[in-house]
């Protein structure tokens, strides 16, 4: 009984660390390439590759060494180069885009006027 709990706690930890993987490579992917070097982060194809490989060591060869050592990398382009690659880019929550401050989702706030 304790072993299939334990078994499905892994396996629930590893589907989990292969999600992570796949929305990093996607995340990734999608941005642009001169907001690497923007961002002084190192290229798009060293992520590429590195958060490939953690992609593939997930699903083909379930070695806890590697899937801990891609989940490090994985970890470090969620909290180090996506949030450099979003300001870099412009984009995300509390950035200005050319508002002002009283600006509400469906345009300027009157005061009820």
């Amino acid at each position: 009984m304790l072993m299939t709990a334990f078994g499905g706690l892994m396996w629930l930890i590893f589907t989990a660390m292969l999600v992570l993987a796949v929305v990093a490579l996607v995340m990734a992917a999608v941005a642009r390439d001169d907001a690497y070097r923007a961002a002084d982060k190192q290229n798009k194809m060293f992520w590429l590759i590195i958060l490939g490989v953690t992609v593939a060591v997930n699903l083909l060869v379930p070695m806890l060494f590697l899937q801990i050592a891609g989940l490090v990398a994985t970890i470090v382009f969620f909290v180090d180069v996506r949030p450099a690659l979003r300001q870099v880019s412009g984009g995300g929550r509390g950035g200005r885009r050319g508002g002002s401050s009283s600006d509400g989702p469906y345009g300027p706030y009157n005061g009820g006027r």
